[in-house]
């Protein structure tokens, strides 16, 4: 709202520009208010007070009394009521006594006006914690890593895949088979994987997200990545999602048909299987996110050529045919920028 004081100030000034030749409506646009508004502002005079705040309004016929409201504060806080949750005062009352006072939206809402709405208990109250959120353009700028447990020979003996994909392309940059976990293993993953995509090269400094574990934390590890000039990123602690592109890859490893689930025989068994499972995966596993590109072809930069190749030949096999056709040819286009974890402003954005 304007005070009167400043609507005069603005009605004088309005008038000196106008009068050194200033278009009316141009002016008012430089106040920040309408032509409209002036007019009415100096058919006002002087008498230019802002009537909102003093309107009569209708009271609303559904707004609680202050007796009610005096009822609900007095019901919520008798002694036998102080741990109980509005929802549960409000259907006791109506089952032990037969007493409505009001909706339990209005409980809330009484209660939050009187500042009674707190966090009670011994345990601490929860805390909102930031996503963490990542957007790769290019290969090697992002990669996601964590560990899976694979079956043994018997019930109770497991052996421990180690696993780093790339978010821009999904491809498997490094994997690793222990009997254990350990922070001192993962260091080993690390800089192998390191080493092999020749990331040391690049300007920009890498990503390594992961969750919260215990190798994933320990000092081995975090001097690894300091040394390597890696920036370490984790998930939300206790958010099971935050991690979701090698989850959903650790979930095609043990879907695959060859997938022994009875059990390896012992952990270079293993690794032999995995081994291969990872050459199908990046050189021949057409990804249903990449529009059916492999990684690698997506890692090595020949995506764009295919596509283009894909486009043409079924724009000449509609042309041929159009009959056949009922809308235009398949999407052979890809975004360029990939998210992890992206925000509600950043889901709707086509860059980084």
């Amino acid at each position: 709202m304007t005070s009167q004081s400043n609507r005069i100030k603005v009605i004088v000034a309005i008038d000196e520009a106008v009068f050194s030749g200033a278009r009316q409506f141009k002016a008012c646009e430089v106040v920040g208010i309408s032509e409209r508004t002036y007019q009415r502002w100096k058919v006002q005079g002087n008498d230019t007070k802002d009537g909102r705040p003093d309107a009569l309004r209708p009271i609303p016929a559904n707004k609680l009394h202050l007796e009610e409201e005096k009822k609900i504060l007095q019901v919520m806080n008798q002694k036998e009521h102080r741990s109980l949750s509005p929802n549960q005062v409000f259907h006791k009352l109506i089952d032990e006594k037969g007493t409505y006072i009001a909706s339990i939206s209005s409980y809330y809402r009484v209660l939050r006006y009187f500042g009674q709405v707190n966090h009670r208990g011994y345990a601490k109250a929860p805390i909102s914690k930031n996503i963490t959120t990542h957007c790769a353009t290019g290969p090697n700028q992002v990669w996601m890593w964590d560990i899976t447990w694979l079956p043994g020979p018997v019930k109770g003996i497991y052996y421990y895949l180690y696993m780093i994909i790339d978010l821009f392309s999904r491809k498997v940059v490094g994997w690793e088979i222990w009997d254990h976990e350990s922070s001192e293993n993962a260091s080993v993953l690390v800089k192998k994987a390191v080493y092999s995509e020749n990331v040391l090269m690049k300007n920009e400094p890498l990503v390594l997200h992961s969750d919260n574990g215990s190798p994933m934390k320990g000092a081995s590890l975090l001097t690894t990545l300091y040394n390597l000039g890696i920036v370490r990123s984790n998930s939300r602690p206790r958010v099971s999602n935050d991690n979701a592109y090698i989850e959903s890859m650790f979930r095609t490893v043990k879907y695959m048909p060859s997938f022994p689930h009875n059990g390896f025989l012992d952990i270079e068994t293993a690794r032999r299987w995995v081994d291969a499972f990872v050459d199908y995966y990046n050189n021949d596993h057409h990804h249903s996110s990449l529009k059916f590109l492999t990684p690698n072809q997506r890692h090595n930069g020949s995506s764009d050529e295919i596509l283009q190749r894909r486009k043409e030949i079924l724009e000449t096999a509609k042309a041929k045919n159009p009959e056949r056709w009922t809308g235009p040819v398949q999407n052979c286009t890809m975004e360029q920028a990939v998210w992890l974890n992206p925000s509600k402003e950043k889901n709707n954005e086509k860059a980084c």
